[in-house]
């Protein structure tokens, strides 16, 4: 029988498609179950630090209340990645924590400092909490530009560890007005929100019940 080229694009088509299907599919990567007494730290720039709402409206301070563990807010409003790499030792010596949530790149796009290397500085994050038998959850920053998208950096490198990924919470929120402050960051109901997704995803993960 021959095979016209059409016929060849709709199976290349079909081929994609169930690549995508059999991605979807897939069963979220586990982690440990948290015991009540651990602690979490939630470790990124201005969108961990809550800019734009109240302190106790900010993603971390609402987690805690989700999911009754400790959430550590380790914000800090401008910081890009190479910042954070850098101060992320001192915060995991500090707290001890069980689990690492990493929000962390949105201000290397805004500076336009260059994809490649917040890559590198996040798996370097994610290794150094790894080293310390510290457990990592990645949450997307979008690519801002005339839609506001989710990085494809961010589910590179979760697939490439194996580590949990909340991919669209922020783009969701952040294609909202009535979830802004401003057009980079969440108000108080987008926070909530992005909360909301967070512990979903700890839900899935395993890490509580």
């Amino acid at each position: 029988m021959n095979i016209t080229k059409y016929q060849k694009v709709i199976f290349s088509l079909l081929a994609i498609i169930a690549v995508f299907t059999l991605a979807s599919c897939q069963k979220p990567v586990k982690l440990p179950a948290l015991a009540k007494s651990d602690v979490v730290v939630a470790f990124g720039d201005s969108i961990t630090f809550g800019t734009g709402a109240e302190s106790q409206e900010s993603y971390p301070a609402v987690l805690e209340q989700m999911i009754g563990r400790k959430v550590v807010s380790a914000g800090v409003p401008g910081e890009i990645t190479a910042e954070g790499l850098s101060r992320l030792p001192q915060i995991l010596e500090q707290e001890k924590p069980a689990l690492l949530i990493l929000c962390h790149g949105g201000n290397d796009t805004l500076r336009r400092l260059g994809r490649k290397q917040a890559a590198v500085n996040i798996r370097e994050m994610i290794n150094l909490a790894r080293q310390r038998g510290v457990e990592v959850v990645l949450i997307a920053v979008p690519a801002f530009g005339l839609s506001v998208s989710p990085e494809p950096l961010y589910r590179e490198i979760a697939e490439e560890l194996k580590i949990p990924l909340e991919e669209k919470i922020l783009s969701s929120i952040l294609a909202d007005s009535s979830l802004k402050s401003d057009l980079i960051h969440p108000n108080a109901a987008g926070y909530r929100r992005m909360a909301e997704a967070v512990a979903t995803l700890l839900k899935k993960s395993g890490a509580i019940d």
